[in-house]
């Protein structure tokens, strides 16, 4: 038997708990790993709240990126072998908080050495996000990138991805994660009333693209901040980006690969906030819905 997290119904947080299945098998085109870290992103309890629909087979587990060490090989599987170390989306209905999942062969990538497996455990989703993000429409150094949300997990790394490419980064966060922010090169504006106007007084031309994190109203408070807001793009509210003439973030199959490379090289750094215990699961969930994590939230079985 096999631990995983789960949640029974759709709802609060009250409906998850920690129970035993069977270690899962892989299918055609997976494999299996036993997990050394999980991810944990603001999916998986917009999921449980049904925000993302109700198509989910209950209990549900939880959780959609792991790293771990391959254990078994489905049918179709070439580019990897039992013991390797990897990390990559879970595959549909498995949930990476657990003891055992199973990934997706066609979003898995070899875990170099250099990058921990809590390092590792972000990558497929939050990292692959800003990698995403900060690619889809191409800036020149020295343009201006409005970083909306800078102080989360992706937030963070699309910052530092910012500074690789050398653009100006203007992150908005809240006033607790200033130095956060800030350590990432990025120009630092907090988040609330009147933002579009200290936004101005440090890029008075305002920005030459916006990379929403948050959504709602405070994607419609900056959304004049760009001349042309096609050069809008939300990770985190595409109806609101469409209203407004945006666009939805567009994922790609080579984020995951070449943002593990920037990793490996030491040029971005995931920004770990905090590590909890597979049976501490529910409070890692926690900490990511209340939106003050600062940084990333893994879970270590």
């Amino acid at each position: 038997m096999s631990k995983v997290y789960v949640f029974n119904d759709y709802g609060g947080p009250e409906t998850q708990e920690l129970i035993d299945r069977s270690v899962p098998v892989p299918g055609t085109a997976e494999l299996a790993i036993e997990v050394r870290a999980a991810g944990v992103n603001p999916a998986d309890w917009k999921i449980r709240e049904g925000q993302l629909g109700h198509h989910w087979s209950l209990p549900a587990p939880m959780g959609r990126e792991a790293a771990g060490v391959v254990t078994q090989l489905g049918d179709g599987i070439d580019d990897f072998a039992v013991g390797d170390e990897v990390l990559g989306l879970v595959a549909p209905g498995h949930g990476g908080l657990a003891e055992h999942t199973v990934l997706r062969a066609s979003t898995t990538v070899a875990k170099p050495e250099e990058i921990s497996f809590t390092d590792a455990a972000t990558i497929p989703v939050a990292a692959a996000t800003a990698y995403d993000a900060t690619h889809q429409i191409e800036l020149e150094a020295g343009q201006t990138l409005l970083l909306l949300g800078a102080g989360g997990g992706v937030g963070l790394m699309a910052a530092q991805i910012g500074r690789v490419h050398e653009f100006r980064v203007i992150g908005v966060a809240s006033a607790a994660k200033r130095g956060l922010v800030q350590s990432t090169g990025a120009i630092f504006v907090e988040s609330g009333p009147n933002l579009p106007e200290r936004v101005r007084e440090i890029a008075p031309d305002g920005a030459d693209l916006i990379v929403d994190l948050v959504g709602g109203d405070a994607l419609r408070a900056v959304a004049d901040l760009v001349p042309d807001r096609t050069r809008i793009i939300s990770a985190a509210d595409p109806d609101t980006a469409a209203e407004l003439g945006g666009l939805a973030l567009a994922r790609t199959n080579e984020a995951m690969g070449k943002i593990t490379e920037v990793i490996q090289y030491g040029l971005v750094d995931p920004h770990v906030d905090a590590q909890f215990g597979l049976d501490e699961a529910g409070q890692a969930i926690a900490a990511v819905e209340t939106g003050h994590a600062a940084g990333k939230i893994v879970v270590v079985p």
